[in-house]
């Protein structure tokens, strides 16, 4: 327990063996469950988790575990076990094991009904392969024990020298998705959204819709949408990485497209949602119609060079006119991006 708060920590693993176990012994006694989930991983991480956890279990005395903490167990939420296979609790570690693989978000998503289940106060996420030092869990919870923020995160972004240690391919990488992330989901201010390091109350669980989470690679993203549209308060926490000798296990070919789909997906979903059918804000109207604008003024541009091609001279005149309906469609745009900030100022704070 943490300030008074129990603490729960959701621990996806795929083929971590020699990173999990130390994971789990180094995770701090203030927290109450650790959800250690296994992903179907092709080596021994399944059995370094239960080995782990028995060693947990004889370091960490029984009277420090929360005991009005309730257990998931193998016959409780369907959603859950339908997923997953839960073993009995091995001291504060829950081992649980996909049926199958699920992927990155689809971890997350396991330990999240888990939490839920327990009702814990607050549930922390945790990369197993060494990444994220334990010791800076604090600065994750401490936003939401003083009920400051629903959510918080963890940026490698906000400090230069945290930035400066991330190497140069994921840092180019992160700053794209950091601006994508940042249309899609209204928080103008969080950055760093791949940052898998963070920690979520029980009302913002809650108010999430946990089953329809996104299963991939960009759940984090996915997860900042919905908690914009349910109003939650996040706060970005500047934090560092440790890069060691893990291997990234994603491919860049597929997940590039398909991160970029969905967050197409749920921009739409986001100004349908919170500003045309909860509520009603011009602003969705001004992305709309600057997207349409700015479309066509390309279109008569490229209609216009295509016709200076082949000599046709009153094609200056319509590429004239085709830039100037662009240039139209971006100040739509900027418009209601300026309005989106506005809407959410009030929901984001940093913490340096």
């Amino acid at each position: 327990m943490y300030r008074g708060a129990t603490v729960g920590v959701v621990l996806p693993a795929y083929n971590e063996e020699g990173f999990v176990g130390d994971v789990i012994r180094e995770m701090p006694d203030y927290v109450d469950r650790i959800y250690a989930i296994d992903d179907r991983s092709t080596d021994n991480t399944w059995g370094e988790i239960l080995e782990a956890a028995s060693q947990d279990a004889d370091t960490v005395p029984t009277d420090e575990v929360a005991s009005d903490t309730p257990l998931v167990t193998d016959g409780g939420a369907s959603a859950l076990t339908e997923r997953a296979s839960v073993a009995d609790p091995v001291g504060r570690v829950v081992p649980i094991r996909h049926r199958e693989n699920c992927g990155a978000g689809g971890a997350i998503k396991t330990g999240y009904l888990a939490a839920s289940e327990d009702e814990l106060d607050a549930t922390v996420t945790v990369d197993a392969d060494g990444q994220m030092d334990l010791s800076q869990m604090p600065r994750l919870l401490d936003p939401l024990v003083e009920d400051e923020a629903d959510y918080a995160k963890g940026n490698r972004l906000l400090s230069r020298e945290y930035r400066e240690a991330m190497p140069r391919f994921r840092f180019v990488g992160n700053a794209i998705l950091t601006f994508l992330t940042k249309i899609a989901s209204g928080y103008w201010k969080t950055m760093d959204p791949q940052n898998g390091y963070t920690a979520i109350s029980a009302d913002a669980l809650e108010a999430v819709d946990l089953e329809n989470l996104y299963e991939y690679y960009g759940y984090c993203n996915d997860l900042l949408v919905k908690l914009n549209v349910q109003g939650m308060r996040v706060a970005d926490v500047a934090m560092p990485a440790v890069y060691g000798d893990e291997e990234s296990s994603i491919t860049y070919s597929q997940y590039i497209p398909k991160v970029s789909t969905m967050l197409l997906r749920n921009f739409l979903w986001r100004l349908k949602t919170k500003y045309l059918v909860v509520d009603f804000h011009p602003l969705a109207l001004f992305y709309l119609v600057g997207a349409a604008t700015a479309v066509t003024g390309l279109l008569g541009v490229g209609v216009a060079l295509a016709a200076a091609v082949v000599g046709f001279l009153p094609s200056l005149v319509g590429g004239s006119t085709g830039l100037l309906v662009f240039l139209a469609g971006v100040a739509f745009l900027l418009f209601a991006m300026v309005f989106d900030m506005a809407e959410s100022e009030h929901l984001e704070r940093q913490v340096h």
